[in-house]
């Protein structure tokens, strides 16, 4: 007599065996779902992304997002570029023994770093995180004046040392202005390359302009 248990447990690895036959038909080789679609995934040019402040709160999310397969793909392997300033250089070492530990088969190689050079070199995709953040009593012109070096920098940094085609996401704020910034200081990368992450500005006007259309 099966038990509840052993009944649950042939259900189980039947759906399995079911679900790997009808994968392994439509493998890419033809050798099955595993060495099939596992060769072909690992044929593909890693992808190199950057994530500067890639200790902070956001960076250190992003990294997983990206690492995982969850930005460009499971069958997209990557390259991680983590940057981060010398005074996070431990919580960097963090982040990659993190990395580490989940081993996620997309996660071809990773760089973690505080140069600039050694950061920007070949990346395909950069997700520009790292900002000074608005702390108590500072003015929004002060936020601005002390982001334009930083952004100064990684502009000149994509310019000399980024992949021609290189994608840009700005994510640190001001976003919009710290990526106009960027921009201007890496004029070898055409300018639709470049975004930023506005949406709470958008948010925030049109919340507005239904305040005073009382709407």
């Amino acid at each position: 007599a099966i038990t509840a248990g052993g009944w649950f447990l042939q259900q189980a690895m039947h759906r399995i065996h079911v679900l790997a036959k009808h994968l392994s038909s439509s493998a890419p080789s033809g050798e099955g779902i595993f060495p099939g679609a596992v060769a072909a995934c690992a044929a593909k040019t890693p992808k190199r992304v950057l994530i500067t402040g890639a200790a902070g709160q956001i960076g250190y999310s992003l990294t997983f997002l990206v690492a995982s397969g969850q930005m460009l793909g499971h069958c997209q392997p990557v390259i991680l570029h983590l940057l981060d300033i010398p005074q996070c250089e431990a919580a960097l070492q963090g982040v990659v023994m993190e990395l580490q530990d989940c081993a996620f088969p997309t996660l071809h190689s990773f760089v973690a770093t505080s140069d600039l050079k050694t950061a920007f070199s070949g990346v395909d995709i950069a997700l520009l995180v790292g900002a000074r953040p608005r702390t108590k009593g500072m003015e929004r012109a002060d936020l601005l004046k002390a982001n334009v070096n930083i952004f100064k920098e990684q502009g000149q940094a994509l310019n000399q040392y980024a992949s021609r085609d290189v994608k840009v996401c700005v994510v640190g704020n001001p976003a919009n202005t710290n990526c106009f910034i960027a921009m201007k200081y890496a004029p070898a990368i055409p300018k639709q390359n470049f975004t930023a992450l506005t949406r709470l500005d958008q948010n925030r006007a049109v919340a507005m302009v239904a305040a005073r259309l009382d709407a």
